[in-house]
């Protein structure tokens, strides 16, 4: 199954608990005055019955999947390798980068300028056709030219064949035998000439050609680099390669779509693009200025199975103080929802590890205890940050526990149960303020919990730590049981001049 049912299931449960208040209001007028005066004790009880039983329900049911390939079924196995090759299609075509920005929009001062310019070039083509006529007079010209100077050797030509014929005889043997040193010397020269400019070309064209090779190598290297796809990373894991890791990851994305390869492809590509465009890697070093903040949302300790714990205390904006300074207009709940986002990555960046065989998610605790109501100012940015989670967050909870729930919170979870799939239900778990400790003890040990929520965990406390683990003991009505305590015993005895102390150990 997928994770993003469950997290769709997480926000349409904070939609009806949003609306469910409106709606009973307008019904209370409905209810008998005896149900209204029902006894506060038979209320607890009631709400303590439907938290045990909606806990109860989801408890031990789910179980997370093994993330090493040898483990998964073949169907699986296909899908992953068929998620893989899409992956690195996208990456060689560039579908992980974010477009281009548009083109700056054009002042109105521009068009004008193009216009001018346009009319410059229409008023001198006049000008150019003007010497276009004069040029064929020319040639008419330079060919009247030739034609008169044929017409005057024409007679030239008739006198001489009107000469004795032995003359010109006689004249051209004596012209053949007589050598013509000036031809040779001409065509000596010109033979000179000749090589020297082809030595001249080749001289020309071997450093042109070396000079297009130079120029060719730089260019075919920017090109290489520009083919060769940048590394995408995502939560410091390369999306394609031979780190164990990726698989991982790659089946987070798988699992929230139920294996369908394209649709785990889409939101996998959305999931990078917006990660881009919220600036994650800026985010992580950014002072947001809301150190009053860490007690509403921090970590602390770990689940029996080495989870992460991640507790959220609403109930801490009952300072107006503070609930302004998170949600008090449009800016401060961008920068509250910043914060979050920035908690949340460095949350997974430090405390899991993506490994196949490692914790690659975390344990969330909700404390609904004097939470704010859910029709003030936060509400939108809490539907925001729901969205963003379920879409670019997959199978990261383990286990989502609400505590000290109210009755309504239960009544509105009981009308959601059916929409829910079986996978969903069995992460979250719901307990009422009496059954609060207890129900996070199943999950966490008492030594990990916080003293607020009922455990030992003390932040700076050099008695007690989570190194000292706690002994649980359950004894039966009307049953006895022997209970050793190991304790250090002081002795003073008392000497003259000073006290000596002796300590003995017993158990």
């Amino acid at each position: 199954m997928a994770e993003e049912p469950q997290q769709e299931a997480a926000a349409a449960a904070e939609v009806v608990v949003t609306e469910a208040a409106p709606a009973e209001e307008e019904k209370k007028p409905e209810v008998p005055p005896v149900a209204e005066a029902e006894p506060a004790a038979e209320a607890e009880k009631k709400t303590d019955e439907a938290a045990v039983t909606a806990d109860d329900a989801g408890a031990g049911s789910f179980k997370e999947e093994s993330n090493l390939v040898e483990d998964l079924p073949d169907p699986e196995k296909k899908a992953l390798d068929e998620f893989k090759q899409l992956i690195a299609a996208a990456l060689a075509a560039g579908e992980f980068n974010l477009p281009p920005p548009p083109p700056p929009p054009k002042t109105k001062e521009e068009p004008k300028a193009e216009e001018t310019k346009t009319e410059e070039p229409k008023a001198k083509e006049p000008a150019k056709e003007e010497p276009k006529t004069e040029e064929p007079a020319k040639a008419e010209e330079a060919v009247e030219e030739p034609k008169t100077e044929v017409a005057a050797e024409v007679p030239a030509e008739e006198a001489k064949t009107e000469a004795p014929a032995e003359e010109t005889k006689a004249e051209a043997v004596a012209e053949e035998a007589k050598p013509d040193p000036e031809e040779k010397t001409v065509v000596v020269a010109e033979e000179e000439s000749a090589t020297k400019t082809v030595e001249a070309i080749q001289e020309t064209v071997v450093p042109a050609a070396a000079t297009s090779e130079e120029a060719a190598t730089p260019e075919a290297e920017a090109e290489t680099q520009a083919a060769a796809p940048e590394p995408v990373l995502i939560w410091g894991v390369p999306l394609v390669g031979d780190d164990e890791r990726t698989d991982t990851v790659l089946l987070k994305f798988l699992r929230a779509r139920e294996f369908k390869v394209k649709e785990a492809m889409a939101m996998l590509k959305s999931a990078v693009l917006w990660r881009k465009r919220f600036g994650i890697t800026s985010l992580l070093d950014a002072d947001l200025g809301l150190p009053e903040l860490e007690n509403v949302v921090f970590y602390r300790g770990v689940d029996r199975e080495g989870h992460p714990v991640c507790y959220n205390v609403y109930g801490e904006f009952q300072d107006k103080d503070l609930y302004e300074k998170a949600f008090g207009d449009e800016e401060k709940r961008e920068r509250f929802l910043k914060w979050r986002i920035q908690l949340l990555e460095c949350g997974i960046l430090s405390k899991l590890d993506f490994a196949p065989s490692g914790i690659c998610s975390m344990v969330q605790v909700t404390d609904l205890k004097n939470s704010p109501p859910m029709l003030g100012k936060h509400r939108a940015v809490t539907r925001q940050a729901v969205a963003l989670l379920q879409d670019n967050y997959p199978e990261f909870i383990a286990k989502k526990v609400f505590i000290n729930v109210p009755w309504w919170y239960l009544a509105a979870n009981k009308m959601m149960s059916p929409f829910l799939t079986q996978r969903t239900k069995s992460k979250f778990v719901f307990a009422s303020p009496a059954k609060s400790a207890e129900t996070l003890f199943r999950y966490i040990a008492p030594e990990q919990v916080p003293v607020q929520f009922g455990g030992l965990l003390k932040e700076d406390d050099p008695e007690f730590t989570t190194s000292d683990a706690v002994t649980e003991l359950t004894i039966k009505p009307s049953s006895k049981e022997t209970v050793e305590i190991p304790v250090t015993e002081v002795v003073l005895t008392k000497h003259p001049n000073s006290l000596v102390m002796n300590i003995a150990e017993f158990s």
